[in-house]
């Protein structure tokens, strides 16, 4: 049977030449329902005389190799999540591979499931989740352990059973609070945004480094990731002389933070040093140029593709990969005045 007026061949096509049902041409193509060997050999000749080719499973199925990884996260458009989104679609098209996306927006844990389930439909060479979040670590629990799962995340997730690529960033909380002390605050107040489990990442970083230094631990303040929460969080703290140094949990939210504390006539960083995390596009930008703790989620992205690729190369679980980030010093961030010491 010829492929009419060149057209690229459908389902319909294939189920016509094979003389099966469109929903049995699905069935041998997903690989996910056993089927009798006669049925598939017939499925498959029609796939390779008509070409049909709409997507990865029928690739796997003339191949014999799946080639589509899927990733699942909370989020694709916040900074972090869009900067190893992208890392991995780079990586994975360099390698042969195509990415499928899917966003689970609440930690529902029917609809964790449901994405699941979608996920596992397909015929998937293994699977990337963003786990910046406590929805991110509820999808790594929640697939199958026959599953290949690589995690990208920032906080360390000791004695996980899926290997992890990490960006340390109680590494980076941790040095950025030392840098600020080395300038001579008393202490480091903190914003954070939400944490995917107890005494982890860049705001048990600041703790520690307190702690370290004998310095006051004042109580952590709690913010989500974009700047007005910031803004909403350092009401609080703009009338407290005491207050010399902020570590904000993100770019954003030292934004919010500058705009209260310029509201309030102070000047940056003469009254008050305020200091990022993940070093943004906009950061170099701001004004002052905001002092703040680099993160490659490009680079992460990366990585975290190449730790599933291994393990499906080889077909061996690969070990946790672990990058430091780096303390960025701008503008934003100085000695206290001798009046706050």
């Amino acid at each position: 049977m010829s492929n009419l007026g060149h057209q690229p061949a459908l389902l319909v096509d294939v189920a016509a030449e094979a003389g099966v049902s469109v929903s049995t041409v699905s069935r041998v193509l997903s690989g996910r329902v056993p089927v009798s060997k006669s049925l598939h050999e017939r499925v498959t000749s029609a796939v390779q005389r008509l070409g049909y080719r709409p997507n990865a499973a029928a690739q796997a199925l003339v191949s014999g190799r799946r080639s589509t990884v899927a990733v699942l996260a909370r989020n694709t458009l916040r900074y972090g999540y869009a900067a190893t989104l992208q890392g991995v679609e780079e990586a994975a098209r360099a390698a042969g591979f195509v990415v499928s996306i899917a966003v689970v927006e609440s930690d529902d844990a029917g609809e964790i499931s449901r994405a699941v389930d979608t996920v596992l439909s397909q015929p998937i060479a293994g699977a990337i989740v963003i786990e910046f979040d406590s929805v991110g670590v509820q999808i790594v629990d929640a697939l199958p352990q026959d599953v290949r799962v690589v995690a990208a995340a920032g906080a360390r997730r000791r004695g996980a059973p899926r290997p992890h690529a990490f960006l340390d960033d109680y590494a980076g909380g941790f040095e950025a609070t030392e840098y600020l002390l080395s300038l001579g605050h008393s202490t480091v107040h903190h914003i954070a945004i939400p944490s995917t489990r107890a005494r982890s990442g860049r705001a048990w970083g600041w703790r520690r480094a307190l702690e370290k230094a004998g310095a006051p631990v004042p109580p952590m303040i709690q913010a989500a990731y974009h700047p007005s929460s910031g803004h909403d969080a350092a009401i609080e703290l703009v009338d407290d002389a005491d207050v010399t140094a902020i570590l904000c949990g993100n770019d954003e939210i030292a934004i919010g933070v500058a705009r209260a504390y310029q509201e309030a006539g102070r000047e940056i960083p003469r009254d008050i040093s305020i200091m990022g995390f993940d070093d943004q596009p906009f950061a170099a930008m701001w004004y002052p140029a905001l002092s703040t703790v680099s993160q490659d989620f490009v680079e992460l992205g990366r990585r975290t593709f190449g730790l599933l690729h291994g393990w499906v190369e080889s077909g061996t679980q690969p070990s946790d990969s672990s990058s430091t980030p780096t303390l960025i010093v701008r503008e934003s961030t100085a000695a206290p005045r001798p009046a706050a010491l």
